[in-house]
């Protein structure tokens, strides 16, 4: 099962911080795959957060929306290239579910910032691992 990196007490956020989720880490019973996408697209930790414009996760796949940073900087490709890793380490470890971190523009489960609101949406992985038939879910276990 792949999860969350953060979650796991892995300092890889954009702001450095921890988000270690203690009923994941207590789990003995599953083996944990730690993925950040936002590494494996090239962007450094720490980072400046960024947000959707246009759409979430979904549209940016279909092209139709952009991820851009706190500077304005355009990470669109960066996000895509670290759900297409993310893909890639799920294939190879045969993933068939992923626990994420909810209202992160890669991770989001159900809530996304987009254009400086918090909405409904989910991140650009999430999308890419949804439409190759692996399931997500938040650290609270939603889908």
């Amino acid at each position: 099962m792949l999860v969350s990196a953060c979650l796991l007490g892995i300092s890889c956020r954009y702001d450095k911080g921890l988000k270690t989720s203690e009923s994941i880490l207590g789990r003995k019973d599953i083996s944990f795959v730690p993925v950040c996408p936002e590494q494996l697209g090239g962007l450094p930790t720490p980072r400046p957060p960024a947000q959707f414009s246009g759409g979430d996760g979904r549209d940016v796949l279909k092209g139709r929306a952009r991820v851009i940073d706190a500077g304005g900087a355009d990470v669109t490709d960066a996000f895509i290239e670290g759900a297409r890793q993310t893909l890639k380490i799920a294939r190879i470890v045969g993933a068939r579910w992923a626990v994420f971190k909810d209202h992160s523009p890669s991770c989001a489960t159900r809530r996304v910032w987009k254009d400086g609101e918090q909405v409904a949406g989910i991140g650009v992985t999430t999308a890419l691992l949804i439409d190759h038939g692996i399931s997500v879910m938040d650290e609270e276990g939603r889908l």
